[in-house]
């Protein structure tokens, strides 16, 4: 079903006829998702706006089948459960469990992604989705939970400056949305099926010449359980944020190479020309720290062809079948109104 559906209001103003999907991972938070089940319900039947939406739950196990509880959400009408054969990450399950879902999505359908355990708080919905209600004909429109408020250790915020501080250098831009995003089934269908997506869910929400509406929500509490999010997992997480970013920063290594070898091409005619023309001395350490400025710039010029090699190899690979996923359907869709 990859149409668009018929969507009516009722006297008050409120939506007919269409669905809202909530697409959560899950590793062991099946506890967590019957919380936050619940409160969804709560939070739209509170909202004017969502009470005649037609809610379709999608929670995709990230054990592998490994958790015994996610039998139980089986009997649920309104859950669906996407089992991936094995664990591939909390980033990587949302892109699999949407694009499972992609051929039964409509046009003006809503779709929501945000975490199972709580820390994606249900009462931010309606606000997260207003700027897509308030303009149903704009179907390109994607929003972003910015988050505002972090409840978290002083290790992990401190860890988390020097992240954001080294993300902003590399990249020029910053990624405070997570996992928490709204969009219709229209951009789903024509941006989930890019690479990067395969990287990483969140930042390459970001990276894409989307225009994106940030609106703030701070970051809630775990319902039940422990986070698995450790050290090593963290680390690992924060790379995978960078990879849709390569071309970016192969930019920008190319750009510090120009700068840094350039200035160290001036120094060192600089202090040519003061042994050659003049009489006066040149410190020792002048030339040591010329060496020093020319190391670095090579060391530049060679993160940039690493980085300018994978960049253009994995993309060549993930793009060659490009031209046989498209169908008449797809080329002859209109684009969004604005």
């Amino acid at each position: 079903m990859t149409g668009t559906q018929d969507t009516t209001f009722d006297n008050g103003g409120r939506l007919c006829g269409q669905r809202l999907w909530i697409v959560c991972p899950s590793y062991g938070d099946v506890v967590s998702f019957r919380i936050l089940r619940g409160h969804i319900f709560e939070a739209v039947e509170a909202s004017i706006s969502l009470q005649l939406l037609s809610i379709q739950f999608v929670i995709v196990d990230d054990t592998g089948g490994f958790d015994p509880e996610i039998a139980e959400l089986h009997s649920l009408d309104d859950v669906r459960v996407v089992t991936l054969p094995f664990n591939v990450g909390h980033q990587r399950a949302i892109v699999c469990g949407l694009r499972v879902i992609l051929p039964d999505l409509d046009d003006s359908d809503l779709i929501v992604t945000m975490d199972a355990d709580g820390e994606d708080r249900p009462e931010d919905l309606p606000r997260l989705l207003a700027p897509l209600l308030e303009a149903p004909a704009q179907n390109g429109r994607l929003c972003v939970a910015r988050r505002t408020k972090r409840e978290e250790s002083l290790r992990f915020r401190i860890m988390y400056f020097f992240f954001r501080t080294l993300f902003r250098i590399l990249t020029g831009t910053t990624v405070r949305s997570g996992n928490y995003a709204a969009y219709r089934g229209w951009l789903a269908r024509r941006i989930l099926l890019h690479p990067y997506f395969d990287l990483c869910y969140s930042s390459t929400l970001v990276s894409l010449d989307i225009g994106v509406t940030p609106v703030p929500c701070a970051r809630g509490k775990r319902y039940a359980g422990r986070s698995r999010m450790n050290l090593l997992r963290l680390f690992m997480h924060g790379t995978r944020m960078l990879m849709p970013f390569t071309d970016r920063i192969a930019v920008r290594a190319l750009a510090a190479f120009t700068a840094i070898f350039g200035t160290g091409l001036i120094l060192s005619l600089a202090v040519v020309a003061i042994r050659v023309f003049t009489r006066a001395a040149v410190p020792g350490w002048a030339t040591a720290t010329l060496l020093g400025i020319l190391i670095l710039s090579f060391v530049a010029l060679g993160n940039f062809v690493v980085l300018f090699v994978v960049f253009s190899h994995s993309r060549g690979i993930s793009l060659a079948g490009l031209e046989e996923g498209l169908d008449g359907s797809a080329r002859g869709t209109s684009a969004p109104t604005d």
